[in-house]
């Protein structure tokens, strides 16, 4: 029977506790209104993304925005992307992410599985991931390395896609909406200000 790294329930962000979840959609929040609101051409953009994706699906806690960041700069990538895009990588993905990056890994190792028990083993912190020992990193790494740069070059063209969605249309309904609200505003100040004159 195959077995899967597991996320430790000790980690202090717990992906199961409703702390943890409220942290993790007002982090997505912001970075969702930052990244609608950025400037610079989309290949920028996407650079950015794509670099931040593929640091993300390596168990580099703690150094993972910073990789992300180093690796826009080279490439001359959106920074603020790809630290944002380095959070497809959170409590609550832990799992998946590194369970299908050990297996691809084993896969391509030709690494027997069955023989490996990482069941009571958590990748939720670096502590964690050096008790895997040099075998299980090797092969975690392995796949880590593959899965990233797949999921790097589709976040790229996926990116260029759907640039004018992500950016111009909810940003141009937004300001309509504003621009609207901020008219009704004025026409109820206006109203007011004409009301206390007429009294007066």
């Amino acid at each position: 029977m195959q077995t899967f790294p597991t996320v430790s329930n000790s980690d202090s962000r717990d992906p199961h506790s409703k702390q943890s979840q409220s942290w993790l959609v007002r982090r997505w929040r912001y970075y969702l209104y930052r990244l609608r609101r950025l400037r610079g051409g989309k290949q920028k953009i996407a650079r950015g993304l794509a670099v931040g994706v593929f640091a993300g699906f390596f168990p580099l806690f703690g150094m993972q925005t910073l990789i992300g960041v180093l690796l826009a700069t080279l490439i001359r990538g959106n920074k603020f992307a790809a630290a944002a895009a380095t959070w497809i990588s959170n409590p609550l993905t832990y799992v998946p992410i590194y369970a299908f990056n050990f297996h691809v890994g084993a896969l391509l190792l030709r690494v027997d599985e069955s023989l490996i028990d990482i069941d009571r083993i958590g990748v939720a912190s670096t502590d964690q991931l050096l008790e895997l020992g040099s075998a299980l990193i090797s092969t975690l790494f392995v796949g880590c390395l593959v899965t990233g740069l797949v999921a790097g070059i589709c976040t790229y063209f996926l990116s260029l896609w759907l640039y004018a969605r992500l950016r111009d249309r909810p940003l141009g309904r937004w300001r309509y909406r504003t621009n609207r609200h901020h008219s009704e505003l004025i026409k109820q100040q206006n109203k007011a200000s004409n009301y206390k004159q007429f009294k007066e």
